[in-house]
């Protein structure tokens, strides 16, 4: 005697975790920022090791501070691009990347250049210490053209973040209302009659949801509307 066959095949697939552990182009990093980020590593390697072979410094202020600039670049940019390359940086809980990776990378910028112009004026002349300070200098280029390029297709994360906020506040306010676009003219005039009232009668202050969804049901009687579909 044949088996039964189920009436109602399993309709639910097991889908297959992805195996890719470099996931770029991503929101946070596409291709042509992490070349330059490979870029900024390469020359930040050099430049530090560089100034390691220079055995001798007539000032050695100058030449200190441009290999913990050097050193430090090489080691933050390298963590940096291996967890916004792969999916590393879902695990770290971090969830302002955009900025981070904005902010470190002006400052980086920044901190290379005051280290290669002052190891610049200030060196023994040495063929190596010349080569440091020209890796340097480079190295400073690909880190204001990272900036640079973030801020072209990106724009500046600060304000796109503040921009997000006013919005979220919008569409808070629209739902309050019944999604329906009342002029702030006509709420502002109903919220100080209202409040002239109560003074006069010396009644509480409501709520302020309260207090809102009543200057939004004044306006709508002022404009004729039945309801808010037709004031829409």
């Amino acid at each position: 005697m044949a088996a039964a066959e189920p009436v109602y095949s399993p309709t639910t697939v097991s889908e297959t975790k992805s195996k890719k552990w470099l996931i770029v182009p991503t929101d946070n990093l596409d291709k042509f920022r992490c070349l330059i980020k490979v870029v900024e590593v390469l020359l930040s390697f050099v430049a530090f090791i560089l100034e390691e072979v220079v055995t001798n410094c007539m000032s050695c202020s100058p030449l200190y501070f441009f290999e913990f600039i050097s050193c430090t670049a090489f080691l933050f940019t390298a963590l940096l691009l291996i967890l916004l390359a792969t999916t590393l940086h879902k695990r770290v809980g971090i969830n302002c990347w955009p900025s981070l990776d904005f902010v470190y990378t002006a400052l980086m910028a920044a901190f290379f250049l005051i280290a290669s112009i002052v190891f610049a004026s200030d060196n023994g002349g040495t063929d190596l210490e010349n080569a440091a300070v020209a890796f340097g200098f480079l190295a400073t280029v690909t880190f204001l053209v990272d900036a640079g390029w973030f801020v072209k297709t990106k724009g500046f994360p600060f304000k796109k973040t503040n921009q997000q906020a006013a919005s979220n506040g919008v569409c808070h306010l629209q739902a309050t209302h019944r999604h329906c676009p009342v002029d702030a003219g006509d709420l502002t005039l109903q919220s100080e009659h209202m409040h002239e009232v109560e003074d006069e009668e010396g009644y509480e202050e409501p709520e302020t949801g309260q207090h809102a969804a009543e200057a939004a049901d004044r306006a709508m009687e002022d404009r004729g509307c039945r309801d808010w579909t037709t004031c829409c």
